[in-house]
């Protein structure tokens, strides 16, 4: 991800720095657990709980020589340690402290993550309430079709971006996992409850039976998780895009003040920070298609796996996390044209109330067939020909002998059509909403 971009505390988290000290924290977790059972001397753990750190500098140094990275780390901490480092990485082998830091920076990051999922669903859910009520067409196909609210609109997206907050919950607890089970999984050197120990303790998941690594289908479910909130994001962006087209101008990203939309034309106000989203998520599913590859690793390992995770990992996160905050501070400056919603509801002059229409006549018993052929025709002529709907639904005796004006008004009735709304945010907001959540309003 763009370095401009990417928000110090995720940074932080991927950065050469935030590997090493998670490491360290690995290798004195497992260092106080073997002290704990008599198997490292209690003066050693001391030592090395005191004095263990590390130079990044020296590592690197140490790595042109023996071209290990975990050799160059552990001889590094060494350094600083003394006579009890004998005693670090003791039954372990390079994997145990790699895969088991990689599930607490996963642990970091998720946690990131998940703040910028619930600002965006916060975000969706208080300007769906806003718009609760706010006319506008819905279009199938990009042609319009019934009436709708874009409170509506908003709050289908709200309920989606709940899903994806517990995907993304469940995703992060699989993936969070560590292994101190040695070589090939066999707890060889080391007892499985002292495992157990230690990942409790670092707050993480242990995997129950393992190869040398955690195995990889559980980091793929989480990359997948992040692309698919990604496609999210996309489904919403391109929503926002097309609302806020020339001939549309529903909605409108904020252009601020001194702002300038195009070199050549002045006149432009494009939605370019929406477009970034859309962009993005294509990169997101890139990511994906190298996670679900790394599952297929050589016996109980190779290193095919980690070269594609040091890339990944890293850029994923950071752009998810980046695409979360774009789009919450969208939403949350997006300007609302209503006035035009109900000029564009309005543009094919009461179309969009021929399926309310079709519905009366059949109740006074007409075949759906015939009704449809009535309703269709005046459509049609009102498409072609230009004029008001309502106004040729009138004019025909085989409707009005059908049907009174009251019931013809009532197919027109754009409150009729809207009747349910306050009970489809009533129910979405009881499903979707958690505990935290600032209560609905009345």
């Amino acid at each position: 991800m763009i370095e401009r971009y990417t928000r110090p505390e995720m940074k932080e988290i991927w950065t050469d720095e935030g590997k090493y000290r998670r490491w360290l924290q690995v290798e004195i977790a497992v260092c106080e657990a073997q002290c704990e059972r008599g198997l490292i001397p209690q003066d050693a753990f001391q030592a090395i709980a005191s004095k263990a750190s590390f130079d990044i500098a020296r590592i690197d140094e140490i790595e042109r020589e023996v071209r290990h990275d975990v050799l160059s780390f552990l001889t590094a901490v060494g350094e600083t340690v003394g006579p009890a480092s004998r005693w670090v990485h003791f039954g372990m082998t390079s994997s145990d402290v790699v895969d088991t830091g990689m599930a607490l920076q996963i642990r970091d990051a998720g946690r990131l993550l998940l703040a910028g999922v619930n600002r965006l669903c916060k975000v969706l859910r208080a300007r769906a309430l806003e718009f609760r009520h706010t006319p506008c067409v819905g279009r199938t196909h990009g042609v319009h079709a019934e009436p709708m609210t874009f409170g509506l609109k908003l709050l289908v997206f709200y309920a989606e971006m709940c899903r994806n907050r517990e995907r993304l919950k469940a995703a992060l607890v699989e993936a969070a996992v560590g292994k101190i089970s040695g070589a090939v999984g066999t707890f060889a050197h080391l007892p499985p409850d002292l495992e157990e120990e230690v990942c409790a303790h670092l707050g993480i998941g242990f995997e129950p039976a393992a190869t040398q690594v955690v195995q990889r289908d559980r980091h793929a479910a989480l990359i997948c998780a992040l692309a698919l909130i990604a496609a999210s994001l996309e489904k919403f962006a391109i929503e926002f895009r097309h609302l806020a087209r020339t001939e549309v101008r529903e909605v409108e990203e904020e252009f601020a003040a001194g702002q300038k939309g195009s070199s050549a034309m002045p006149h432009k106000r494009n939605p370019w920070r929406f477009e970034n989203v859309t962009g993005l998520a294509r990169v997101m599913r890139g990511y994906a298609v190298a996670a679900l590859e790394n599952g297929a690793l050589w016996h109980e390992r190779d290193i095919s796996n980690s070269s594609v995770e040091r890339i990944i990992f890293p850029d994923a996160m950071a752009t998810l996390d980046f695409m979360l905050n774009r789009l919450a501070g969208l939403v949350e400056t997006l300007v609302v044209n209503e006035e035009q919603m109900r000029t564009n509801l309005d543009l094919t002059r009461g179309l969009a109330f021929s399926g309310a229409l079709l519905l009366e006549l059949t109740q006074k018993g007409l075949s759906r067939e015939a009704a449809y052929a009535l309703v269709q025709r005046h459509a049609m002529d009102t498409w072609d020909k230009g004029g008001d709907y309502r106004d040729r639904i009138l004019a025909d005796p085989a409707i009005t002998e059908t049907l009174s004006k009251e019931e013809i008004d009532r197919a027109f009735s754009l409150k009729q059509s809207l009747r349910h709304i306050d009970a489809i945010f009533e129910r979405t907001l009881e499903r979707c909403d958690e505990p935290s959540s600032e209560g609905s309003e009345s």
